[in-house]
């Protein structure tokens, strides 16, 4: 039964598109049976030129209410912002 099966998380790059975005999610036994199932479900209008499907279980997230305590070490590296550096005006995007 399709429901025993895994879960997988689907991803299309749509054409001209330069990112995967998240469309939905598929049952199925194996990952090349998810592939297809993906294929069939989210690009039947040919919109897609890439996919991507993981396993639901296999996909590790950053909690929102942790924001804070996670990405606060990246503040202490001024390195790695531009802040102390002169941009020309005629430079709109860096």
């Amino acid at each position: 039964m399709s429901s025993d099966w895994p879960l997988w998380e689907v991803f299309v790059r749509a054409k001209g598109g330069l990112a995967h975005r998240h469309v939905g999610s598929v049952h199925a036994p194996d990952q090349e049976l998810a592939l297809r199932h993906a294929r069939d479900t989210y690009t039947r209008r040919l919109e897609g030129v890439s996919l991507w499907v993981v396993k639901s279980t296999d996909i590790v997230a950053s909690d929102p209410e942790e924001a804070g305590p996670l990405f606060e070490p990246a503040e202490d590296k001024i390195y790695r912002h531009p802040t102390f550096y002169d941009i020309p005006d005629e430079v709109k995007h860096i």
